[in-house]
């Protein structure tokens, strides 16, 4: 006996999206755009069709959605969920046989051939489908009549290609001649924030209004309508845990710490408690939970950095030792990254026989802050501990609480970096601050957009971290702040930055290294929170455009423009939903005013190139009249290193 289903004729192969071919779930965000694609062919000449069906994953039924021919038997369709939740498709193909019969049709009618055959043909596909289709079995008779009793070819014709008859007959298939490709994919849908964020990350030590006192959450608490004011809706904190006093560092990463050195937030815990305890200069527990309801009501989230590592007198380490690795001379080795090294950190052993013990204690402290309101978590340095942990705890915890988000902080190897993508991580730190000519600019966000990593790796934008502060700061002064901020603002949809330093325009270098000078790591600032800078208010100026404008709301739409001075880049977003169409210029040029023609995609603005059109600077509030494609912009760094044009028809 042959094994096969004979009759089953159409292919269905490259499926998107499918992560692993199907081994972890598919990212989206809700009311977003979520392409499902194949490529689908049969042999022979007959026209095909083909569906994808979608569901909730505890859902009974499936809701089809045909599939649309693009190019070269590649097919696709839209879906845009609006609702949050875990979901799963398949793909459907089947010859089409009244599509195939109505081209023959009009084929011969054009050619001005006898179509009596042809039209019999057509009555006897009615006809069957009538047998099939109990619901519309008299709907399908009366076309059949129809059919039959045209008072001419032409009328029959007419009536043949009717959108009706011909939507009906889209849904008649036989069981026994429909390919079903066997594997059923799976994709989340998460809330619209794990798409579209903008992160401001302080130091709350740092935020008293009097030199020389340690900050509190209820300092914090006045500087909130502020960081609304710049248009930030989550506001990020470094560990708020007690510190470590063993191996404390001092200044600059000292070695040797003064008495009055608050060490490393990093560096968690001491005597008072450890993960799930607050620094005590701090607040308490009761203040921190004051703190997040009082930034809801500004539509601001508070972001809590999670380090999974202990101080050496963390209480961990003498509760649980079987957590750690233990060197010959009773010591546990401390982290390093080289050339960095920590020692007032000991990194916990995920090869330990006790692991599963740790692995619920680690998820235990998630669940901790979770039920204190958090909901957003920036995952200190993931790529050092196990992947399994990983996929594990964030699965449980979304799975009870499906509106947690995780930002994976890591800057490592690409394949490590997709990995925690793919194990969970809503977002993810990315290689955007080391991204600075054109050329580097474009090919990482095609990879980001155009690959299967659009999928799974959510990129988050930073110009700048406590850590780190990359070479175009340093020597790009006030010019490059601006700039860069812009384009982490414009090329994706999710970014952030670490203040008040970056709107200051602090950019002196700890000696060669690439990270801050007197480090607010390991020492307490006192800010000027109310000093107005040009850079603060153009990072206003950004965020308001961004909550306005649904184009900068996805990273996804991106299309870059030809210019003729590589030290101009340009690239279009839209969004069709909104009818929202903007062009982004910036001059990466930090130093000298540059110019360039650039050739704008007409066509995605639905603009003929002999239309004029009206472009609006958001930045500025200039507008300017264009015809065609090609137009010239010019941009001084010391003006506006940027356009954000809003494109606008003018009939």
């Amino acid at each position: 006996m042959i094994q096969t289903s004979g009759q089953k004729r159409v292919i269905i192969t490259n499926i998107s999206p499918k992560v692993e071919e199907g081994k972890f779930p598919a990212k989206s965000a809700i009311y977003e755009s979520f392409k499902i694609s194949a490529d689908i062919f049969s042999d022979g000449h007959d026209e095909i069709a083909a569906s994808a069906f979608v569901k909730k994953v505890n859902d009974a039924n499936w809701t089809e959605y045909p599939l649309h021919f693009v190019i070269n038997d590649h097919w696709e369709t839209i879906f845009r969920a609006t609702e949050t939740g875990n979901y799963e498709f398949k793909i459907e193909g089947w010859v089409d046989h009244y599509t195939t019969w109505k081209k023959g049709l009009k084929k011969k009618f054009d050619a001005g051939q006898d179509i009596t055959v042809e039209l019999q043909i057509g009555v006897e596909l009615l006809e069957e489908a009538a047998t099939h289709n109990i619901a519309n079995k008299a709907k399908l008779r009366e076309w059949v009549t129809q059919l039959t009793q045209a008072g001419s070819t032409e009328q029959a014709v007419v009536l043949a290609f009717s959108p009706e008859i011909s939507a009906e007959m889209y849904k008649h298939r036989h069981a026994n001649l429909v390919t079903q490709y066997p594997t059923v994919y799976r994709f989340e849908v998460e809330r619209k924030r794990a798409a579209f964020s903008t992160w401001y990350e302080l130091f709350p030590r740092s935020a008293s209004e009097q030199p020389g006192e340690h900050g509190t959450f209820d300092d914090v608490v006045k500087l909130l309508p502020r960081v609304a004011r710049m248009g930030f809706d989550v506001l990020y904190f470094p560990p708020i845990h007690p510190i470590g006093e063993k191996n404390r560092k001092g200044k600059n990463n000292s070695l040797t710490a003064e008495s009055n050195d608050p060490g490393s937030p990093w560096a968690i815990g001491n005597r008072l408690g450890g993960h799930k305890a607050i620094h005590p200069q701090l607040g308490t527990l009761d203040s921190f939970k004051a703190l997040i309801n009082e930034a809801k009501t500004l539509n601001i989230e508070i972001a809590m950095d999670i380090a999974y590592q202990c101080a050496p007198d963390h209480p961990y380490v003498k509760e649980h030792p079987q957590w750690f690795k233990w060197r010959p001379d009773g010591t546990v080795q401390y982290a390093e990254n080289p050339p960095k090294k920590y020692e007032d950190i000991l990194p916990f052993n995920f090869e330990t026989e006790d692991w599963e013990n740790l692995w619920q204690e680690l998820k235990s402290v998630i669940d901790y802050w979770v039920d204190a309101g958090i909901r957003v978590f920036r995952i200190d340095n993931p790529h050092t501990k196990a992947f399994g942990f990983w996929q594990w705890m964030i699965g449980e915890v979304r799975a009870k609480t499906p509106e947690v988000i995780f930002l994976a902080e890591a800057f490592t190897r690409p394949r490590i970096m997709e990995r925690l993508g793919k194990g969970g991580f809503n977002q993810s730190y990315s290689y955007f601050t080391w991204r600075n000519t054109k050329q580097e600019i474009e090919e990482y966000m095609t990879e980001l957009t155009q690959t299967e990593m659009r999928y799974y790796y959510r990129a988050n934008f930073w110009p700048n971290t406590p850590d780190i502060l990359p070479p175009a700061l340093i020597n790009g002064g006030d010019n490059a702040h601006v700039m860069r901020v812009i384009l982490a603002g414009t090329l994706s949809s999710n970014y952030g930055l670490y203040g008040p330093v970056y709107e200051f325009g602090i950019n002196a270098p700890h000696g060669v290294k690439e990270e801050y000078v007197d480090n607010e790591k390991y020492e307490i600032k006192h800010w000027d929170w109310n000093q107005y800078t040009r850079i603060g208010e153009i990072i206003t100026r950004l965020n308001r455009i961004r909550h306005q404008n649904a184009a900068l709301q996805t990273t996804w739409n991106i299309q870059f423009a030809d210019t003729s001075n590589q030290q101009i880049i340009c690239y279009i977003k839209t969004d069709k939903a909104t009818d929202n169409n903007l062009i982004i210029a910036v001059n990466l040029d930090a130093f000298a005013t540059q110019g360039a023609h650039v050739r704008i995609p007409l066509p995605e603005f639905n603009i003929g190139y002999d239309e004029p059109y009206q472009v609006t600077d958001l930045l500025s509030g200039s507008s300017y009249r264009w015809v065609g494609d090609y137009n010239y912009v010019e941009l001084n760094p010391y003006q506006m290193p940027a356009h954000i044009f809003k494109v606008q028809k003018l009939y």
